[in-house]
């Protein structure tokens, strides 16, 4: 749902262009899934990313797969309760499951807090977009909740970036 609403947020700020996927695995709930989402000021021609700005890796497998399309400066926010090993390069720590049950009392609530944690760090669109996105998007009786695991998100990344040790990763020639 994550994706969802970064790309309906993008489509709230004049200019921006935006096309999101998502695909499943077999099993739906607690399955495989992935969302991605392609910013761009300019004509999009493919609706897939080529290179990432931004990975929220929810599994080891997600994570050791989305590595090698980041770029240089992308960041990876990682939470360690569900990825044992973080790559090197640009990892920001972020325990989104953990804030979520604590802001929320729903850890199922995690994606929206690594969400606020995203508009923290590398975002286009402002949190106040992303904000009118979950209110719109989320189900009736929760938005309030939607909102909470968004601003804990970001208050949680607004406070550690100053400890956040942005380092290039290797390069392929290293």
């Amino acid at each position: 749902m994550a994706g969802i609403i970064l790309a309906e947020a993008a489509t709230l700020k004049p200019g921006l262009r935006v096309v999101q996927t998502v695909s499943y695995g077999p099993q739906v709930r607690g399955g495989m899934s992935s969302a991605e989402v392609v910013m761009s000021d300019t004509e999009i021609d493919y609706p897939r990313p080529i290179s990432l700005d931004v990975l929220v890796p929810m599994t080891q497998e997600a994570c050791d797969e989305g590595v090698a399309m980041m770029k240089p400066r992308g960041v990876i926010v990682l939470d360690p309760a569900l990825v044992d090993h973080a790559p090197e390069g640009w990892v920001a720590t972020v325990p989104v499951t953990r804030l979520a049950k604590e802001a929320t009392g729903r850890p199922q609530m995690a994606n929206i807090v690594a969400l606020g944690a995203i508009s923290a760090l590398s975002c286009p669109v402002e949190h106040s977009l992303l904000e009118t996105a979950v209110r719109l998007r989320a189900p009736n009786g929760l938005e309030e909740a939607f909102v909470k695991a968004l601003q804990a998100g970001r208050e949680y990344a607004e406070r550690a970036a100053g400890e956040i040790v942005y380092e290039e990763a290797p390069s392929p020639e290293d």
